[in-house]
């Protein structure tokens, strides 16, 4: 006898979300903090927190945010 039609449906969006949530627990795992500046024209570039220009840019988004919060 021949699967039913949601069946086969309902296979292949589990099939989808079990790639998505291992995508996501890979993605976790390697995640680390970085800042994006994003330029005119669409340019964008990421600096890691450990390197000097990421530093300097955290530093910047902190105070930015404490001045927000007054």
């Amino acid at each position: 006898m021949p699967p039913k039609p949601h069946r086969i449906l309902l296979d292949r969006v589990s099939g989808y979300a079990d790639e998505a949530a291992a995508y996501m627990r890979r993605r976790r795992a390697s995640r680390r903090p970085f800042a994006r500046l994003y330029y005119g024209g669409g340019r964008a570039e990421d600096h890691a927190a450990d390197s000097v220009a990421g530093g300097e840019l955290f530093v910047a988004a902190g105070r930015l945010i404490e001045v927000a919060g007054r």
